[in-house]
């Protein structure tokens, strides 16, 4: 076996393109586009200050049989006084001997780094894919997920790697609001003077993005696990990327009289089939079924960010979220929602008790001192 560093385009698409042959007959995986892996591990906004290094597995054929990246952000360890380096894009047959080289790679280089500890699966912020799955391998996972093997948390446990931290994910079977939050969130749009702003308009407004996604930033900075407030570049970035692509009628943005925000939801329909058939290329006829996914009518909803300003915390306008959802699904006939991943310990969680719901996903995030 050798373990090859990618310095060149060809061993970096080749690195892109391994799991396509990794999971070829996997029914759940959903495959990323290759243009846009490529982009995140060459030119993301939050390279401006990680450092990364990328790692092929070959056999004796030259044949790839793995890769991992290793990348460390100085703005995380400086927030929460850690010497901690990353892994992510972490993907082998199942051999573990093939995870024993790789890992250990990263470890050394992380060692050279001065690192004293290493943890993931990750991504250089908590914008992109992270935690291994460790259950629910037989659903199909969103398209902004991970999906692996079960043997991947086994070789990690092998090789002396313990849980950091879990988050969970549900599928809700429902979207009723009681009648009693409906009355909630009239008295409370009356009595505030808020409103419902369209997203759509909003995404054309530079100003009200970059606005928008300061927001985001000093909500999840408070309460997401591991959070990294972001750059002015990877705003920009959001902004071109993801805002633009946001259809009103599977959002929801409350606004005050001012216009500032004050709770959103950021929501998507089901793009896992679309990416499924795509097979990781925008063309010939990616982009098509990409576009279909987006405008076309679907009866899944993935469910990615809902958040509350400060200043409207307890206050009951997350009544305002739940109920124009709710209208939103049943004209759309949305009969199942999937959360995004959200950290087991928060509170937030609870709010999906009030719903019919069944266990989805659960991911971890492993950590290893050095």
């Amino acid at each position: 076996m050798q373990i090859k560093v990618v310095t060149s385009k060809k061993d970096l698409k080749k690195f892109v393109a391994f799991p396509d042959e990794l999971y070829r007959a996997c029914p759940q995986y959903v495959p990323a586009f290759h243009s846009d892996q490529i982009k995140s591990l060459t030119e993301d906004a939050a390279l401006s200050y990680c450092t990364n290094r990328l790692w092929l597995a070959l056999d004796d054929a030259g044949k790839v049989v793995g890769r991992i990246s290793a990348f460390i952000n100085p703005r995380y360890n400086e927030r929460y006084g850690k010497k901690c380096c990353r892994f992510g894009w972490f993907d082998i047959v199942e051999d573990f001997a093939v995870a024993k080289a790789l890992i250990e790679t990263a470890e050394a280089w992380a060692r050279e780094q001065g690192m004293e500890q290493i943890h993931g699966p990750l991504y250089y912020n908590t914008l992109g894919k992270q935690g291994l799955l460790v259950e629910g391998y037989d659903n199909t996972p969103q398209f902004n997920t991970i999906y692996n093997y079960p043997y991947y948390a086994d070789f990690l446990e092998k090789l002396g790697f313990v849980k950091e931290c879990d988050w969970v994910q549900y599928k809700i079977l429902g979207w009723e609001v009681p009648e009693r939050i409906q009355l909630i969130a009239g008295r409370l749009m009356e009595r505030h003077k808020l409103h419902y702003e369209n997203v759509e308009t909003m995404a054309k407004d530079p100003a009200k993005v970059i606005s928008f996604l300061r927001l985001f930033s000093d909500i999840f900075a408070e309460n997401v696990y591991n959070f990294i407030p972001f750059t002015e570049a990877e705003m920009a970035q959001e902004a071109k990327e993801v805002i633009s692509m946001l259809k009103n009628r599977y959002c929801c943005i409350v606004a005050e009289e001012t216009g500032e925000v004050a709770a959103f939801a950021i929501n998507f329909p089901s793009m896992s089939k679309a990416m499924q058939k795509a097979r990781g290329s925008l063309f010939p006829f990616g982009w098509y079924h990409l576009l279909k996914a987006l405008n076309c009518r679907n009866d899944i909803a993935d469910l990615m960010i809902i958040g509350t300003a400060p200043k409207w915390r307890n206050k009951g306008v997350s009544s305002l979220i739940h109920c124009n959802i709710s209208r939103k699904w049943q004209e759309m006939d949305i009969r199942t929602s999937i959360t995004n991943p959200q950290i087991e310990t928060n509170n937030a969680v609870n709010v999906w008790e009030s719903y019919p719901r069944e266990p989805f996903m659960r991911r971890r995030c492993y950590i290893k001192n050095l």
